[in-house]
């Protein structure tokens, strides 16, 4: 069967809302969050006292969109944000402890269903479909 007939783009579409959905379900049952807010969380942590700005090039959106998000998490109690040292119009962003916690959380979230992932594809499986994703990540359309 030929590539073209595999509907790849659909095939892509369906398998990123069958994750999300299960990870969104679960993430909220654990920590209150969603995916989406689970990336800033890890981006935060990744890199204490990121801007908002740096926050949503590492999730690689527009920072607008990293706007509602982090309100969310400030909200949640999740984040705190302080003056940024190097710039007087910035803020620095910072998991509070219930972040924290919410991230032990969430990872066991996402072990379990990567582990499903690797239950269903074999090791040799995961490697090749991450693989394919970080080529068509780094492609433009």
């Amino acid at each position: 069967m030929a590539a073209s007939d595999q509907r790849v783009l659909h095939l892509l579409q369906l398998a990123a809302h069958r994750v999300r959905t299960d990870v969104d379900r679960d993430g909220i049952a654990v920590a209150g969050v969603t995916m989406a807010q689970a990336g800033a969380l890890f981006a935060i942590h990744a890199k204490p006292g990121a801007t908002q700005r740096e926050i949503a090039q590492a999730l690689r959106q527009r920072e607008s969109a990293v706007t509602g998000m982090i309100a969310r998490l400030l909200e949640g109690k999740l984040v705190e944000r302080k003056n940024s040292a190097a710039d007087d119009r910035a803020w620095s962003l910072f998991l509070t402890p219930k972040g924290t916690k919410a991230l032990l959380e969430l990872r066991k979230v996402l072990n379990r269903i990567n582990a499903r992932l690797t239950d269903a594809l074999g090791e040799e499986g995961v490697q090749q479909l991450a693989d394919a994703l970080r080529t068509i990540a780094g492609m433009e359309f």
